[in-house]
């Protein structure tokens, strides 16, 4: 059974291929669990994900009554990723989609009055829907919750006819749904279809229809319109909250020497998903920290008449450039993609790399996800203090794990 006091909510974010980063924090944060408690109990009582983000989630919360185990399932996959997984990368696939959807974007006002030449996203998500069968169990939500494990998951998408940012929950608890300017919150049943639309990025993946109120939307990627990424764990009652990001929170000191060529279609592109993945999460922590430094001004009875209160919030992001791991991975792309990203702008391989913000979404494949992975686990792992403090863990009862005695998948710390 969880134990609600307090309830801790786990954030995970958008990025497409860089929420293997998020995967390795996981890691990380289930091998020093295992070192400094003997608690067997969900940590993350409340879970919320968006985009590649809400994949995670869910893949946790359908196994919340074994955390270890769904952390190490979510390894196996990460660890052994290719782009086949995810999307269409043989040649034909390509053609079928990427390569009409670039004509169509050149040329379209020709051929405009054939509906059936019309394709919907540059690549298509049809083997991602398989895998996500396979990999999450939504059916288990429902038991899990019931037996105490899991507490309430949200998912975020956004919808195209609405323009509104739509969270679909689920809770052990009747919840009310909450409405804020552009952002609404629906009761459902999480579903494949819901994680397909959540991860849809734009004009990268094809548009899911979704039930809202009883109508149907057709929604994309979470990330989009998103104001308020740490929102939905409090409407569902998360009193301290771990936030894991996709990438870098702020930018290390010292000038960052940009470029005097005019930017290709890949780099614009890399740019503005940049901005709907990451920029919305930085500003919504140093929102919440500014919350937290007010209420520490206030006294002990206006704290009470507040209808605000303070969270505990723990962010762990990536301390190095996501870009600039992927622009050393951008030929482990099938060759039919890495052609038609070509077209677009994205070139080289290294410090000679153009475009790789593009790719870092697009790199489904396993050195690029195993550098992350391992990443997130280094990160997590330097923090180790900070891990224990927050979740209130003794101290290690262990120092490492063997090989034997640590499950699989498992961190072994050295």
């Amino acid at each position: 059974m969880a134990d609600l006091h307090p309830l801790t909510g786990l954030v995970l974010t958008g990025g497409g291929a860089r929420a293997a980063y998020q995967v390795g924090v996981l890691k990380a944060l289930a091998e020093i669990r295992r070192q400094s408690t003997s608690s067997k109990v969900n940590p993350f009582p409340v879970i919320s994900g968006t985009s590649a983000g809400a994949i995670n989630a869910a893949a946790l919360a359908c196994a919340a009554d074994d955390f270890d185990a769904a952390v190490a399932g979510l390894c196996r996959v990460w660890e052994n990723f290719s782009a086949e997984q995810v999307y269409r990368a043989d040649s034909f696939g390509v053609i079928r989609s990427g390569a009409r959807w670039l004509t169509m974007m050149s040329i379209g006002w020709v051929i405009a009055r054939w509906r059936r030449a019309r394709p919907r996203s540059l690549l298509d998500n049809q083997p991602l829907e398989q895998l996500l069968k396979r990999m999450v169990n939504t059916d288990r939500l429902h038991r899990v919750m019931r037996e105490g494990h899991l507490h309430a998951i949200a998912i975020t998408a956004s919808s195209y006819g609405s323009g509104l940012h739509v969270t679909f929950y689920d809770a052990v608890e009747d919840i009310v749904p909450w409405t804020r300017s552009q952002r609404l919150a629906v009761r459902d049943s999480i579903s494949v279809a819901h994680l397909l639309a959540s991860s849809a990025i734009p004009f990268v993946f094809p548009a899911v229809a979704l039930s809202i109120d009883g109508h149907v939307e057709y929604c994309g990627d979470g990330s989009m319109r998103q104001a308020a990424p740490i929102s939905p764990v409090v409407h569902l009652g998360a009193e301290r909250i771990l936030i894991v990001g996709a990438g870098r929170m702020h930018e290390p000191p010292g000038e960052r020497v940009g470029s005097s060529e005019y930017p290709n279609v890949a780099q614009i592109a890399g740019h503005a998903l940049s901005n709907i993945f990451l920029d919305a999460l930085a500003v919504d922590v140093e929102r919440l920290q500014r919350i937290n430094a007010t209420l520490s001004l206030l006294t002990p009875r206006a704290r009470v008449e507040t209808s605000l209160k303070p969270l505990d919030v723990l962010v762990i992001s990536p301390s190095q450039r996501l870009d600039d791991i992927a622009a050393k991975h951008l030929g482990s792309l099938p060759l039919p993609i890495r052609a038609m990203l070509r077209g677009v702008g994205v070139s080289g391989q290294g410090d000679d790399a153009r475009g790789a913000a593009l790719a870092s979404y697009l790199l489904f494949e396993a050195p690029y996800t195993r550098e992350l992975m391992a990443l997130g686990v280094a990160d997590t792992s330097a923090r180790r203090d900070e891990v224990v403090a927050f979740f209130g863990w003794s101290a290690p009862l262990i120092e490492s794990a063997t090989a034997s005695e640590a499950p699989a998948g498992s961190l072994k710390i050295e």
